[in-house]
């Protein structure tokens, strides 16, 4: 823990995995500000309607998260972690083809839309960071498989940019990518 941690300064993430009485109270948060978002109007949800629903003072949403927005962050950040490895279709271009249609699919979706709205507005890089985190792991799995298969694949810093950055891109920005975009998107990456 860093000394402006340690102040209250800087807030502790879910992916520190605290113990105890601190995973406790995140998972207190975490789960009434899920509620929350999934009951009343957005303009509703503030640190105190998070802290009574959690049953905690607004002094420790605010020590630990800093805000408002950090803590919808977070919770968006914890919402986007997949439940788990990408599909394994027994061939890299179907592998990519699948995890990116059901990525883009996942994020275009109303809550997917709504959770990278909220990653983006939290003030801190290790938020976003700890997103492309998720999608490096996911891809490395693939690529792992590839290996495991003899087969070729691309660098996963190639992937996030060729593959998973025009996705967020039209997610955020134009309309919701189809999966014919998807399919094109990977076989430009393969077939070049």
């Amino acid at each position: 823990m860093t000394r402006e941690q340690a102040r209250g300064h800087a807030p502790t993430f879910a992916g520190a995995r605290p113990g105890g009485r601190s995973a406790r109270v995140q998972a207190a948060v975490h789960a009434a500000t899920r509620e929350l978002l999934d009951t009343v109007p957005r303009e509703k949800v503030t640190v105190p309607a998070i802290a009574q629903a959690a049953g905690v003072t607004p002094s420790t949403i605010y020590r630990r998260w800093g805000d408002l927005q950090e803590l919808l962050a977070d919770v968006a950040v914890e919402l986007i972690r997949p439940d788990d490895g990408p599909e394994d279709t027994g061939a890299v271009r179907s592998d990519l083809v699948t995890w990116l249609e059901d990525y883009a699919d996942e994020m275009s979706s109303e809550l997917g839309q709504r959770l990278l709205r909220d990653i983006l507005a939290s003030r801190t890089d290790t938020t976003a960071a700890r997103c492309c985190d998720m999608v490096r792991e996911r891809i490395a799995v693939m690529a792992g498989r590839a290996a495991a298969r003899g087969e070729a694949f691309p660098d996963v810093e190639t992937v996030v940019d060729r593959l998973v950055a025009p996705v967020i891109y039209r997610i955020l920005f134009d309309e919701p990518p189809g999966p014919g975009f998807c399919r094109d998107l990977v076989s430009g990456l393969l077939d070049r």
